[in-house]
């Protein structure tokens, strides 16, 4: 609105004629302190806050990157937990197939030697990749804690940008209000132009009926042509230097509007691109804002993932131990019933033993007596002395093979042929035992 305005005026100044020395130093007067006013306004210089969004998009791309090596190391870890729940089934099942086969009356105890041995390895198993999950879920916590540092460290960032924002508002508001002063400046040197030229208009009528009085009294007086000439140079004279004084002062305003009207631009392109720069900020202020949600959301599923995981494996191992613990008791206790057979084994062994002997010395001296009665020779008959049967011990162990028991079994039958009675070449009996 400005622009046609000041056009309409220098208009009317064109066909406005005369001025006087006066108020083209009163005119000078007033342009002076505009002149010298601090208009120059300095652009914006908006290379670090560039520097900072280049660097925020950086670490954005850094932040993706490293999220998607986590998601990867996560989804390993879950597979890997799957896997070890997997082991943790078939070991259940082998366990109950165990208790099933231990159930019943046991036989061997290699069985139960050999089932301890493979549950010891799948628990020593077990226990390696429950290290193993537990370094993993070390490495994961520094992972998170490393992400919690770049969570501060995006946190203070995004303090830093808003208080930069901050800033830039306070200059965008300060440009602002230097805008409306300038425009107040600039519709108070229109209004001094209108009424410079009003004062201009004025002076000029006045003179021109100076003039014209002048003339008429010069007519009257003297009549003369030479003072008609003189007044007409005179008017010439005054009217091109009032012509030239409203060209210069012309001039003058129209390079002080042209240079507030540049400044106005300026200053209304700053703020723009202030405002861009400023919804940029605020963009990427939401943008860190929802990160940061997701990666605390991701965060407390990551760790009550790993407590749930540490509370079953936790679980997982006691319940194993108590397995093993009852293994264990169940192995001794067939060791204990092992050995309770084997000594009634060797009490009842021994029993048939002295029998043998008893009844292969009766068996000698009842053929002695019937070879004595068949040849009616008479023998000396000696008093049958008193035996003490010495029980045979054996061994308690539980690892007897057949071998052994066949040749315990075969041993004194043996020696009770061998050491029960001799035959000597005059018919007499010997009945070899040990004596009281």
């Amino acid at each position: 609105m400005s622009a046609p305005r000041s056009g309409y005026r220098s208009v009317s100044m064109s066909r406005t004629t005369g001025s006087s020395v006066g108020s083209y130093k009163r005119a000078g007067r007033t342009g002076f302190p505009l002149s010298a006013s601090p208009m120059g306004m300095d652009a914006f210089d908006f290379s670090q806050s560039t520097a900072l969004s280049n660097e925020l998009k950086i670490v954005r791309t850094n932040e993706k990157e490293q999220m998607q090596g986590l998601n990867d190391r996560f989804a390993t870890f879950i597979e890997k937990v799957r896997h070890v729940e997997q082991q943790n089934k078939a070991l259940e099942a082998e366990l109950g197939a165990l208790r099933q086969r231990h159930a019943e009356p046991s036989r061997l105890a290699d069985l139960y030697q050999q089932e301890i041995r493979e549950l010891r390895a799948q628990l020593e198993q077990v226990c390696a990749e429950r290290e193993r999950a537990a370094l993993e879920r070390d490495a994961a916590e520094e992972e998170l804690h490393k992400a919690h540092e770049r969570c501060d460290e995006e946190a203070r960032r995004r303090d830093e940008a808003e208080r930069t924002l901050q800033a830039f508002r306070k200059d965008v508001d300060d440009a602002s209000l230097a805008r409306l002063d300038l425009e107040r400046k600039v519709e108070s040197l229109l209004d001094e132009i209108g009424f410079l030229r009003k004062v201009h208009d004025e002076e000029v009528a006045e003179l021109t009926s100076v003039i014209q009085a002048s003339q008429v009294s010069v007519e009257v007086e003297v009549a003369k042509p030479d003072l008609t000439s003189a007044l007409k140079e005179i008017r010439a004279q005054y009217e091109s230097l009032a012509s030239k004084n409203l060209q210069s002062a012309e001039e003058w305003y129209r390079s002080k509007f042209a240079d507030l009207n540049e400044q106005a631009s300026r200053s209304s392109e700053a703020i723009r691109a202030s405002r861009e720069e400023v919804n940029e900020f605020r963009r990427q202020l939401q943008s860190r804002t929802i990160e940061i949600e997701s990666l605390r959301g991701t965060n407390e599923s990551l760790e009550r993932q790993i407590r749930e995981m540490e509370d079953r494996h936790n679980h997982e191992v006691v319940g194993f131990q108590d397995a093993i613990g009852e293994l264990e008791n169940e192995l001794r206790n067939t060791k204990s019933e092992m050995a309770r057979h084997l000594r009634e084994y060797q009490d009842l062994l021994n029993v048939k033993m002295a029998l043998d002997i008893e009844i292969a010395a009766y068996r000698k001296l009842l053929e002695g007596e019937e070879t004595r009665l068949s040849t009616g020779i008479t023998y000396p008959i000696s008093s049958i002395p008193s035996f003490n049967y010495q029980s045979r011990i054996y061994p308690t162990s539980t690892k007897i093979s057949k071998k052994e028991r066949v040749e315990d079994e075969d041993k004194p039958i043996g020696g009770s042929d061998n050491s029960a009675s001799k035959k000597g070449d005059s018919g007499e009996t010997e009945v070899v035992t040990s004596k009281n």
